[in-house]
């Protein structure tokens, strides 16, 4: 093709490649840094088009995609291409447009000297042995510019200053703007991840709008793959300051720590990490980190109280060999010999800066260097501001240079220009836009458009469209695909301040849709828990909304999520919610909730099995009750959580005292109820424990005959699934395999995936010792799976029953 096409021409996509997939990898590379110029949708690369390759008409839509389709086809030849199923179909339509004397619309490259047949041996190729994918991705892109008769560096002046930047790592790196400067800084950064230097990595401290994470992500993508094998980002919300310090804005229950440490077991596939103590945590994952070659880039941690900022840097300073970190702060956390202060932009990168937004806005292309340096001076060099401010060029009444530059100058003396801008834009933004931000503001981590939708209020095509303006204006935070968004830090903190009473409507709008998603899913209604499950995201940072309010609904709240998150193992969430609770309750004067918070936060550490703190819950549960003059069902209470606190000791004979003496108070309020069979099931437990089995079997059927007469469903599940434990002590092989399936069955109902994982740990023991090791197999694996993901200390145990499962297979 010749000649600029018209707007009519525009074809269906830029680029084209055809090519084996042998060279998938290497052309992937090229085609996404085609992608980051012009979108995926216009580059057609594998996948894009397989739906279309689906076809049966391949003989006519074949040409039409390589010819009417695109404006410029990009053979890679290898090997045998011509002789594969699809290239072999591509070459026939390719070669086609190439006997119409159409040679300018096909780009042929290759490697090994490959050659083809119907091609003479004296056609033009580019040489791939020896090109970098971003080497050939500029050919292209000179080729595509020539054919539209534009100058042969149209699509490539502005990337020899902001090359179009991508890494064939692994990673989950946010979106960068074109890049200009800080060589110095990157340089330092490079030489502090290199392996033989004794550092955790490199610390980035400056104020806000200064480009630390644009600097960070920048860094990560520069990385060499020999190097670092994956690359992962995590950022913390920036909390507000004030004379007091730190103050925690994020909207979240947990803390800025757990959450950062939890996030990095989620990217690293270790979800069971987050089932245990806080304290183990980092511990576990820098197990998890060793031998994975891995760049942490951890940003914002100014939000971090000093002790959790004390347990990071002892974190990153022990990362194993191999790893390393980047971190980034608005305040300056750490020791002046391992930090990197960002300063402004030196005035070269701000002019190419300015250059580069030039280029898509007419106005601004018509400053000069002049008026440039003045904005340069203006917004002292913070690349946020720079860039904000020259994009006030074009909108509202900004038609000039003169008028942006005088919102800087009108700011009243000593404030901040940072907020005159921010001013500026909360004006600007229409009431989607408004919305979206405002949702926004509550969400800790990045967020799917279909939850901000649900508390902004708003359909989600339109949260979708408002966020994506959002982000060309460098106010939202996408991930690559725009699949999910976050808010710049500054950003919220402004919009909490400037626009308190729109934040303040969308928190009760994101209360109330959190509360009518808990009260209508939670509770008993196990069916309903995938419901609970789908809305955590929007329940999460409506947890502190409720504390906020008063105790009745507190309680509600924690009652009807309670067997949610038993039944998930979320301990972390639930612990928070009963400190909070037990905090709240004491400060209200409501002792008895306060006693019920604090038997609650002893039963979480009863399943972490930490021993001394379920006896201080114990403790502070009983003393909260005499406060409150409780009755008898509390104090039963107090006594069965002492009676855990000696199971966990292996004090047996006390731990049959304490239940019995629970069982006997509840007894006497009502002779059947599940706080009855509850007790009954735990004094079997410890009897079966201590070697009286006989009288294990009498309290755990008594247990089951009231759990079936209340109707207590997940109890039933429970003492069905001890008595195929008690079975098993007693080797029964035959009773304990029929009981571990009907226990199975039951806790498949109520959907508690701990109870699942004991039937099929049972189930498969027992199958084993009955020599039937390949139907005890898959029950074994299950088992371990599920103890994995939960973090669950029996999964030593079900390992090794899938171990001897898979002895006696072998020996078969």
């Amino acid at each position: 093709m010749s000649g600029v096409p018209s707007p009519g021409d525009a074809k269906r996509f830029r680029i084209a490649f055809s090519f084996a997939g042998e060279k998938r990898d290497f052309v992937k590379q090229v085609a996404d840094l085609l992608s980051s110029r012009f979108t995926k949708a216009k580059i057609l690369y594998d996948k894009y088009h397989e739906a279309e390759f689906a076809r049966n008409d391949l003989s006519i839509y074949l040409p039409n995609l390589y010819n009417r389709d695109s404006d410029l086809i990009v053979v890679v030849f290898c090997p045998d291409y011509d002789t594969k199923e699809w290239t072999g179909l591509e070459w026939l339509a390719i070669h086609d447009l190439l006997q119409q004397r159409r040679r300018e619309e096909v780009l042929l490259s290759r490697f090994s000297r490959a050659q083809v047949d119907g091609l003479f041996r004296g056609a033009g190729f580019i040489e791939l042995d020896d090109k970098s994918p971003e080497q050939t991705a500029k050919l292209i892109l000179e080729r595509l510019a020539l054919n539209e008769g534009k100058p042969k560096e149209h699509y490539t002046k502005s990337t020899s200053a902001a090359p179009i930047l991508k890494t064939s790592i692994p990673h989950n790196l946010p979106s960068l703007q074109p890049f200009f400067g800080r060589e110095d800084e990157l340089k330092k950064i490079a030489d502090a991840l290199d392996p033989d230097t004794r550092t955790y990595g490199a610390l980035i401290d400056g104020p806000g709008g200064m480009g630390k994470t644009s600097l960070a992500v920048r860094a990560a993508h520069n990385v060499s793959p020999d190097v670092f094998k994956r690359i992962i980002f995590i950022s913390l919300k920036t909390r507000e300051l004030d004379d007091d310090g730190v103050r925690d804005l994020s909207g979240f229950i947990l803390s800025g720590l757990v959450e950062l440490l939890n996030e990095l077991a989620r990217e690293l596939n270790r979800d069971e990490i987050l089932k245990l103590p806080e304290d183990q945590r980092p511990r576990l994952l820098l197990d998890a980190l060793r031998g994975t070659q891995t760049l942490l880039v951890l940003d914002n941690l100014e939000s971090l109280t000093k002790s959790e900022r004390d347990t990071l840097f002892t974190f990153v300073k022990k990362l194993p060999t191999g790893c390393k970190a980047i971190l980034t702060s608005r305040g300056r956390i750490g020791s002046g010999a391992e930090e990197l202060i960002l300063e402004k932009l030196s005035e070269n990168a701000a002019l190419e800066t300015l250059a580069e937004l030039a280029t898509r806005n007419p106005l601004l292309a018509q400053t000069g260097e002049a008026e440039r340096l003045v904005l340069y001076r203006e917004t002292a060099g913070k690349p946020l501001l720079l860039r904000w401010t020259a994009g006030q060029l074009g909108r509202g009444h900004c038609l000039t240079f003169t008028d942006a530059l005088h919102f800087i100058r009108s700011c009243p003396e000593g404030n901040d220009p940072l907020e005159f801008i921010f001013g500026d834009l909360v004006e600007d933004f229409d009431d989607d836009e408004t919305k979206a931000l405002c949702a926004l503001t509550y969400f800790t981590l990045p967020v799917k458009v279909e939850h901000v939708s649900a508390i902004a209020g708003l359909p989600e095509t339109k949260i979708d469209r408002a966020l994506r303006k959002l982000t060309v204006r460098s106010l939202a935070v996408p991930t690559d695909e725009l699949s999910t968004f976050a808010l710049v830090p500054m950003v919220a903190d402004f919009l909490r301040k400037k626009k308190p009473e729109a934040v303040a409507e969308t928190g009760d709008r994101l209360e109330k849709h959190a509360y009518a998603l808990i009260v209508e899913n939670g509770s008993y209604d196990h069916n309903r828990f995938p419901i609970l499950e789908a809305g955590w995201p929007i329940i999460a940072p409506a947890l502190p909304l409720f504390f906020a309010g008063d105790n009745t609904r507190i309680l509600t709240v924690g009652i009807a999520l309670r067997n949610f998150l038993y039944f998930q193992n979320r301990w972390d969430e639930w612990l928070a919610i009963c400190e909070k609770g037990e905090t709240k309750a004491m400060a209200g004067g409501d002792h008895a909730k306060a006693g019920w918070c604090a038997y609650f936060i002893g039963y979480v550490h009863h399943k972490r099995q930490q021993t001394n703190a379920v006896l201080t819950c114990a403790d502070r549960a009983n003393a909260h009750w005499v406060r409150a003059k409780a009755g008898a069902r509390e104090f039963a209470f107090a006594k069965y959580l002492h009676g855990l606190h000696y199971d966990l000791k292996q004090d047996y004979a006390a731990a049959i005292t304490a239940y019995y003496d629970a069982v006997e108070l509840w007894r006497g309020l009502a002779p059947k109820s599940v706080d009855v069979a509850l007790g009954l099931n735990a004094l079997a437990d410890a009897e079966k424990d201590f070697g009286d089995l006989a009288a294990a079997e009498g309290h755990y059927r008594e247990a089951l005959c009231v759990a079936l007469g209340v109707g207590a469903a997940p109890n039933v599940a429970i003492i069905t699934g001890n008595l195929a434990t008690l079975h098993l002590s007693r080797e029964d092989w035959p009773t304990a395999e029929t009981l571990a399936r009907k226990s199975l069955s039951l806790s498949e109902t109520v959907n508690r995936h701990e109870l699942i994982a004991r039937d099929n740990r049972v189930l498969a023991h027992a199958l084993l010792r009955q020599g039937k090791a390949a139907d005890a197999l898959p029950h074994a694996r299950r088992a371990k799976e599920i103890y994995t993901r939960l973090g669950s200390p029996d999964l030593s145990a079900a390992q090794t029953t899938l171990a001897e499962c898979e002895v006696s297979l072998a020996a078969e």
